[in-house]
This record gives structure tokens, C-alpha cells and sequence, in this order.
């Protein structure tokens, strides 16, 4: 299963961000259209004077066809000339009257461009209308031997746009551009995925699976993924020589260690000095475990695991103990996904972290309280000990590998690696820690994991036997 990480100081959910992939094709999709519209722009500027002129010259050449055709003709043909003119060619002339409504052509540079070119090609006198006699259309008005007329005609003859196809087109290519953005920003976005996920691997501690790709022919991505690729390979020799170094630790100090401690046992006499000197090498035996524990293998599998017959275990080895006490609270059938082995560690120094450094004053017992809840998809396991609590200036380094608070430092036990190693093992297994001084005094250590569904066969399969007897001790109160 792959390990998600949990989101800091325990906020759910995260907030997601956007991707470098849209990030990419937002920024070139804007830069495509920004480009588009001042590369329109500067089309309708260049083309608008040539087309004011073409446009003023066809209605000036429609309006002396117009003109002519009625200064050639006779009284009686020309009322069929106009009728024809209306209903074949949609041009219609109607004498001006003085007390015409006249609304104003365009008055934009277009529409001016227009109107002085008319009054050029036609002579004084000539009159550009949108609407006259609350009639739209294209107005023209001009004199026939004195007379004054209005020819009307379709404003469409004379678009000054593209029409449909024009829009058409700009839909084609702002489509077309969108694409190509999405292609470059894939093509920009792949070789940062690929890093992405095999650096996702080596921090898993899978070397042989987190090689790129030598082969490609962009240089800069080619020297991205060589260097890639022989950091990846020194990290995991690394990694073989810290193993086989851990295991030389284990047998060359252990053995050694052993031999001492049975020799002391056997030939010293006095029995005080030899208790201290056995209880010394115990010291060094543990310390020895602590660092194998923090520098264990970074990989490990995650199954799932129910927590209360899981805990029920870990707290039976402190139930010969008169100096801790414990309360279990948790909901019924819930499990976390976890290594049963590394879990079983965390909870481990955490009890003992509490039952040194978290005893109630007054009694010197370790009053503790175990307690669970579920916040999808994360379960956080809550381990509060009623103590002196610690300053807020020690608080953040508790989880630093070999500090040590007041506290520890005068009892000089341990390596100062107990939170450390929790902290570790937690973020191995996809979790985290949250270390607080939990209201009314006393230190709360928050565990974050991913949660598991439970089934019913794991929630029966608790532990048996001592585990079992345990709980209905007084040092463990279940509910």
C-alpha cells in the first residue's frame, strides 16, 4: 500500500494546490490568447482604412446606379424602376422631407472614414443615417437635378466584420492554441514526473526501481537524470554498507557485552558492585538496541492492524510493574495500518517515556491514559501521561535524536533516542508525531496513522492467554 503523508500539525484534510501541469498550461494558454487578441487588433487597425474606402466606394457606386437610372428614365417608367429596384435589389428611394427623424450614422473612425469619402465621391449635400422615420437601415441621402432623396439598402451589404466565419475561425484557432498549450505543457511536465516519482522511491528505499530514462536526447534532462541515476546508485551502496555495519555492531559488541556480564556475575564477590557493574552492561546493551533501532531500514510493510487487542498486548509487559498504571479508551472495531513489530516499539518507549518522566507528584506513579478516535481516513492514537509536563522550550526538541531534558539528564538513563526513534518509525509507516502539554498538566504524544477497515474475524482475533487476564487488572481499566 502506498504511503501518503500526513498532513502537518495533523490539519485535515490538506489543501491542494494546483499542479505544475495546469500551472504550465494556464500560463501558456493566457500568453496564446493575450497573443491572439493584439495580433486581432492589429488586423482591424491595419485593415480598417481599406476597408472604410472599399466601403464607401460601394455605396457611392450603388447610389449613382441608383441616380442614373432615374435621371435616364421617363416620368411613367421610373415609379416602376423604383418598384423594381425595392423588391428585386432591396435599394429603396423615397423623396427627403424636411421634417424627416434622422438618426446619425456611426460616429466612430470607421464610420467618419466613411462619411468624408462619400461626401468626396457624391458632392455636398450628401447625408449618411442609421434610422430615418423610425425605419432602420443604410440612409443615403443625395439630390436628383435638386431634388433631394433617401435611398435605403441593407446595412448588411456593407458589414464591416468577418460575419459567422470570422467567429468560426477564431473559435478554430483559440481551440487549436489550447491544445498546443496542453501538448507543450505534458511534454514540459513528464521528465519533472518522472524525477518526482523515482525520488518517491528512493525515499521508500527503492533504488532499483527509481532509474530514469539515459536514453533521451535534451541535454538538460539528460544530465538531470545521469546525475539522478548515480546519486541513486551511491545511496544504495550506502545503504548495503549501513546494513552490513549494523550487523557487525550486533555481533561485535553484543558477544563481547555477554561474556563481561557472565564473567562479572562469576568473579566478583561483592554483590552490590556486582548488581551495579550487571546493571551498567544491561545499560549498554539497551543503549546498543536503541541505535539499531533508529538507524533500522527505512522500508517497511504495512498490514492491518486492530488496536485494541494490540494494545492489550503491549501493556502486558507492564503489568508487574506498581509505578505505572494505565486506561485504555477506545472505540470498538478499529484498526490502523501499520507494522505490528515497528508499532509495537512506539508504544513501547512511549510507556516508558512515561514511566520515568511522567509520574504524578505526590504518588511516584505514572498515571497513564491510552485513548483513540477516528478522523478519515486517519485514526489518532492519543498516549497522556499525568506528569510535570515539560517547558515549551524543550517541547519542539523532544524528538531530536540524543537530547535529553532536565529530568533524563539527572537520572542518565538512556541515549536520548526513546521520541526519536517513535518519530522515525511513525514516518516509515506513513504517520507522525505530535508532541503537547496536554491541559492539566502532564505531556500528550499524538500518533497520526492511516486508518484500516476492520473486519470482524481481526476485531474477535485478540490476543489470549496473559493478555486477556491482564485487562481485568487493576492496572489496566478497558472501556
Amino acid at each position: 500500500m502506498p504511503l501518503t503523508p500526513p498532513p502537518s500539525d495533523f490539519a485535515l484534510p490538506v489543501r491542494a494546490g494546483v499542479s505544475l501541469f495546469w500551472r504550465t498550461f494556464f500560463l501558456l494558454g493566457l500568453l496564446l490568447l493575450g497573443s491572439m487578441a493584439a495580433w486581432l487588433q492589429t488586423i482591424r487597425a491595419m485593415e480598417s482604412e481599406p476597408r472604410a474606402l472599399q466601403t464607401a466606394q460601394e455605396i457611392a457606386s450603388l447610389v449613382n446606379l441608383s441616380r442614373a437610372a432615374l435621371v435616364h428614365s421617363d416620368a411613367i417608367n421610373r415609379m416602376s424602376l423604383i418598384k423594381t429596384m425595392t423588391e428585386q435589389e432591396g435599394v429603396r428611394i423615397v423623396p427627403r422631407e424636411l421634417g424627416d427623424s434622422v438618426e446619425a450614422f456611426d460616429t466612430d473612425a470607421a464610420g467618419q472614414r466613411i462619411t468624408r469619402e462619400l461626401v468626396a465621391l457624391l458632392g455636398p449635400g450628401t447625408e449618411l443615417a442609421n434610422r430615418v422615420n423610425q425605419l432602420d437601415g443604410l440612409w443615403i441621402g443625395f439630390t436628383i437635378d435638386g431634388d433631394r432623396y433617401w435611398l435605403r439598402t441593407d446595412r448588411a451589404r456593407f458589414n464591416r466584420t468577418g460575419g459567422p466565419a470570422w467567429i468560426i475561425w477564431l473559435i478554430t484557432v483559440t481551440l487549436l492554441s489550447l491544445a498546443g498549450a496542453a501538448l507543450i505543457a505534458r511534454l514540459i511536465n513528464r521528465p519533472l514526473k518522472q524525477l518526482s516519482l523515482a525520488a518517491f522511491r528512493v525515499r521508500e528505499g527503492d533504488f532499483a526501481g527509481s532509474a530514469l530514462d539515459e536514453s533521451v536526447t535534451t541535454p538538460e534532462i539528460l544530465a538531470v537524470n545521469s546525475g539522478f541515476n548515480r546519486m541513486t546508485r551511491k545511496l544504495a551502496e550506502v545503504e548495503h554498507d549501513r546494513a552490513i555495519m549494523l550487523a557487525g555492531i550486533s555481533h561485535d559488541l553484543r558477544t563481547p557485552l555477554a561474556r563481561l556480564r557472565l564473567e562479572t556475575e562469576l568473579s566478583v564477590a561483592d554483590p552490590e558492585a556486582r548488581d551495579h557493574m550487571a546493571s551498567d552492561i544491561a545499560q549498554l546493551d539497551a543503549i546498543i538496541d536503541k541505535f539499531l533501532d533508529y538507524a533500522r531500514p527505512a522500508r517497511v510493510s504495512l498490514v492491518a492492524v486492530p488496536l485494541r487487542p494490540f494494545l492489550a498486548s503491549c501493556l502486558y509487559s507492564v503489568a508487574s510493574q506498581d509505578d505505572i498504571q494505565v486506561q485504555l479508551t477506545l472505540p470498538d472495531q478499529i484498526a490502523v495500518m501499520a507494522d505490528e513489530v515497528e508499532l509495537g516499539r512506539v508504544v513501547t518507549n512511549l510507556l516508558e517515556n512515561a514511566r520515568r518522566y511522567g509520574r504524578s507528584i505526590g504518588t511516584g506513579i505514572a498515571q497513564v491514559e491510552i485513548s483513540a478516535r477516528i478522523n478519515p481516513p486517519w485514526v489518532l492514537l492519543q498516549v497522556r501521561d499525568h506528569g510535570p509536563g515539560v517547558s515549551a522550550e524543550q517541547l519542539a526538541r523532544l524528538t531530536q535524536p540524543f537530547y535529553r531534558g532536565d529530568t533524563a539528564r539527572t537520572e542518565a538513563k538512556g541515549a536520548g533516542l526513546g521520541l526519536a526513534i517513535v518519530e522515525k518509525t511513525l514516518q516509515r509507516m506513513g504517520g507522525s508525531l505530535l508532541m503537547a502539554n496536554a491541559e492539566g498538566g502532564g505531556l500528550s504524544a499524538s500518533i497520526l496513522l492511516q486508518r484500516s477497515p476492520l473486519t470482524s474475524a481481526q476485531a474477535t482475533n485478540g490476543p489470549t492467554g496473559p493478555s486477556v487476564a491482564f485487562e481485568q487488572q487493576t492496572h489496566l481499566n478497558s472501556t
